[in-house]
């Protein structure tokens, strides 16, 4: 063979090489990539050729998959989305999926591992492939209360059976339609994205696990339990008064209606009274920073939470030196809590001190019903003693049922609640935010709910309705 024909044939070799290389290369080292690419849309056809499986709270599907006229099989439906948007999640072509529809996506899809067996009997059966169901332990009727309670306020509420940790309630205030954003017209779902996002109410935002805020007195709950466990009981003596002024600050700490004129009172009463400055000295002259930054923790705080939604953790801030502990033993400064959390505190207390892990998903069905995996009770640890555990309990039956307390609102007849109301300053003019934390037992004597419900920037009075919020959820919840 001549030189040329030698070149020609190094060349032709060379490029056989690199079409082979590159074969390989896009078949297998990049298969992932491209069979699950926006741009390809014979995966697009593919998914929505089959029927995608419902997502329920208790029997009431919440999440389906309709049949369509188009060149898609299947459209994703919300019944009554904006009511479990921030839980269901949306599903869209071109936005992906998020919230439930994301995280449990391979089950609602069929693709798990566990529908295997399914998926080759409806080859040899002919029957059309469906994905798998989702139940969710949510309430629909504490749902609903929630909705109601809140209305046309901004904020949220969160709702657990303290024994086992599921959630029976999870909602935020303004919320979205997910309707809007798994409809298969395109240039309508991308208006409705720009629109939701574009939003300054911020409707895509779960302000019950997404964002903190100051929890104000509610914290209060926090350094009792300090308190209690530094040896002190509901009537221990404590000092009161309407005006604190902590070390190194001129800052003055006054009660929100001079309601603590006393020298001393007992701390059940103080913590009824939600008295600012008793709370205050007791951090700075009793407790100090490391004890109430350690009694947060073991109630959850600096933590993260996966219900498999995630839950952004609450944080106490800085406590070093005595003016800012003074001011974040009542819930401010630095401060921050999710509604989710503060309804993870009252859940521990009304447990008798454990702290179950929180779950939203009660069972994972095969597309024929069968059970794949069903939740059980976790505990992640003993937040307090039963002996503190029992202390709380009765300074928060005594914030509802005592003669002073401030959260009579949220009383039940015949029932036994306890709970604890809070306002938060989160800036210079900004109404203040309303807060409320409880639970109630059920008629067995047994924990049967706890509840949190914020309102953003409610002003005067907020606290008091999210009270009332709060006695509605839990009269939900046990079904009155």
């Amino acid at each position: 063979m001549n030189a040329p024909m030698r070149r020609v044939a190094m060349v032709a070799i060379a490029l056989f090489a690199l079409l082979i290389g590159n074969l390989t290369w896009v078949q297998f080292v990049q298969n992932d990539f491209y069979a699950t690419h926006a741009a390809n849309t014979r995966v697009t056809q593919e998914e929505y050729s089959r029927q995608r499986g419902a997502i329920l709270a208790d029997r009431e599907a919440i999440a389906t998959s309709v049949a369509t006229e188009g060149e898609l099989k299947y459209q994703r439906e919300y019944a009554n989305g904006p009511l479990y948007a921030n839980l269901t999640g949306f599903k869209s072509l071109d936005y992906g999926a998020s919230g439930i529809e994301g995280a449990e996506n391979e089950v609602l899809s069929g693709s798990d591992d566990r529908l295997f067996v399914d998926r080759i009997t409806d080859t040899f059966t002919g029957r059309e492939p469906a994905g798998g169901n989702v139940i969710l332990s949510v309430n629909p009727k504490v749902q609903e209360a929630m909705a109601k309670g809140i209305g046309n306020s901004i904020g949220a509420a969160v709702a657990f059976d303290p024994k086992t940790g599921a959630i029976l309630g999870q909602y935020t205030s303004p919320s979205y339609d997910p309707n809007l954003l798994a409809n298969h017209d395109r240039d309508a779902v991308s208006k409705s994205w720009t629109e939701l996002n574009n939003d300054a109410s911020k409707p895509m935002l779960d302000r019950s696990a997404s964002d903190r805020y100051p929890p104000g007195s509610t914290f209060k709950v926090i350094v009792s339990a300090a308190a209690l466990k530094s040896g002190m009981t509901p009537d221990t003596m404590v000092p009161a008064g309407n005006a604190y002024s902590p070390p190194d600050t001129t800052h003055v700490i006054r009660n929100s209606n001079d309601q603590c004129a006393e020298a001393q009172l007992p701390l059940k009463e103080a913590f009824a009274r939600s008295c600012n400055t008793t709370f205050a000295k007791l951090c700075v002259d009793t407790l100090g920073g490391d004890k109430i930054r350690e009694m947060a923790t073991a109630f959850g705080f600096e933590e993260d939470y996966l219900t498999p939604l995630p839950v952004v953790a609450s944080t106490t801030g800085d406590l070093g030196d005595k003016a800012r502990l003074a001011q974040s033993c009542i819930g401010q400064n630095e401060v921050a809590a999710t509604p989710f959390q503060m309804a993870m505190v009252s859940a521990a207390i009304a447990n008798g001190g454990n702290r179950m892990a929180p779950f939203l998903i009660k069972e994972l069905q095969s597309p024929d019903q069968t059970t794949l995996e069903r939740t059980t009770a976790d505990e992640l640890n003993e937040s307090v003693s039963a002996e503190v555990a029992t202390g709380l309990q009765t300074m928060m039956r005594e914030v509802v049922s005592g003669t002073n307390g401030t959260g009579k609102d949220a009383a039940i007849d015949g029932v036994i609640v306890g709970g604890k109301t809070g306002t938060a300053e989160h800036g210079t003019g900004a109404a203040e935010h309303g807060w409320f934390t409880g639970w109630a037992m059920g008629a067995d004597g047994k924990p049967a709910v706890a509840v949190a419900v914020f309102l953003e920037s409610a002003g005067d009075g907020g606290s008091r309705e999210a009270t009332e919020i709060a006695g509605n959820v839990m009269k939900a919840a046990l079904g009155k």
